[in-house]
């Protein structure tokens, strides 16, 4: 696994033993709760193996926003950086292998690879490619129905409808269980 992360910053081979020993790996099982909402973000985490979702409480009713798979790096950013409580709650869906970072390690990372200008440039892409992805979600809530949200969702990331329970697939598009179930009869219907 973090030779895949090594393969993405070759410019950092005189010091990646260092790094890589900032890493610890972890197995968790399924409904761990990784960051609890209102609590403040110490530590980084890089999927090996799993799923990981991303919620808040509404009022009583958890939503979820974003779902993580493998190779992909999870933390509340703003609670991380900013040391604020974070707004979202961090939280297993399979059972996982996961490799963390504390905040004092990356803090010293980011500040010794920062200075060189591909890595500077590496780190910020996959800032912006959050937020885009960020952005292309909160657009589909304005934009396309719950039927055509579902429909996108498996178009683009069938992997998500396959591995994820229906409740978390609801709740992130916006919906009840139940109507979820009906959108699904009714492209079962016009597939038919």
């Amino acid at each position: 696994m973090l030779e895949r992360l090594k393969a993405n910053f070759p410019l950092l081979h005189d010091r990646w033993d260092d790094y890589i020993s900032c890493f610890k790996r972890m197995q968790v099982a399924p409904k761990t709760i990784l960051l609890k909402e209102g609590d403040i973000s110490h530590k980084a985490y890089l999927i090996e193996k799993g799923c990981l979702r991303v919620s808040f409480d509404k009022n009583g009713t958890d939503v979820t926003f974003q779902f993580f798979f493998e190779n992909s790096t999870v933390s509340s950013i703003e609670s991380f950086t900013k040391g604020l409580p974070s707004e979202f709650s961090i939280e297993t869906v399979e059972a996982c292998t996961l490799w963390w970072i504390d905040k004092t390690d990356i803090e010293r990372i980011l500040n010794e690879v920062i200075t060189i200008p591909a890595m500077r440039k590496q780190i910020l892409n996959t800032m912006f490619e959050r937020t885009i992805n960020y952005m292309h979600h909160f657009l589909s809530f304005i934009r396309d129905t719950p039927e055509q949200r579902y429909l996108n969702l498996l178009e683009q990331k069938p992997y998500v409808v396959q591995r994820v329970p229906q409740h978390y697939i609801a709740s992130y598009l916006g919906i009840s269980s139940v109507h979820l179930s009906r959108i699904k009869a009714r492209i079962a219907r016009k597939a038919s």
